[in-house]
């Protein structure tokens, strides 16, 4: 069995740097690269518990095919990885699908630390702690750039202005 690099993907800057961390270590192990992506109905896991027609399951799960298409796009825009690259989108919890998807106790599990987004950031659980509780193989947790948070900053800031400004001079 060959060794296995995971990686979680949600197409956000802490994901997209856990990924290019894992390319490098999937570099350096000769191993192969399986990035997943976590996807779930509308209304995240209150939304699962609703019926939902076979027409929306298949736009979710190709909405999920595509965003991790444009996320390793994005990852691998200078060019091919030298490695074999999987591509995996999993319906379900991020933690969970993620350490389903370790195979052995030689696979590394890597995941991103960074914010976990806008959408109910009280009401989720984080995904690395998850990991990092119920992973069966070794995982790397990697820190968000710290030039994510200043970006954050000047975000808000931006968003912050007033919606009618003065033109200079007036």
């Amino acid at each position: 069995m060959r060794r296995r690099i995971v990686v979680g993907v949600s197409g956000s800057l802490g994901s997209l740097a856990a990924l290019h961390r894992a390319a490098a270590e999937a570099q350096e192990r000769s191993a192969e690269l399986c990035a997943v992506l976590a996807w779930q109905l509308p209304g995240g896991g209150l939304g699962s518990r609703a019926t939902y027609g076979t027409a929306v399951l298949r736009e979710c799960r190709e909405a999920a095919v595509e965003d991790l298409c444009t996320a390793l796009d994005t990852a691998f825009a200078a060019g091919r990885p030298g490695f074999t690259l999987i591509g995996l989108t999993v319906r379900g919890e991020p933690g969970a699908v993620l350490v389903d998807a370790v195979r052995s106790a030689d696979d590394l599990l890597v995941v991103g630390t960074g914010s976990r987004g806008s959408r109910l950031p009280k009401l989720r659980a984080s995904v690395a702690r998850h990991c990092l509780a119920h992973a069966t193989c070794p995982v790397l947790a990697v820190p968000p750039n710290p030039l994510e948070a200043e970006l954050a900053l000047i975000r808000r800031r931006t968003w912050s202005l007033p919606s009618v400004m003065r033109e200079p001079g007036r």
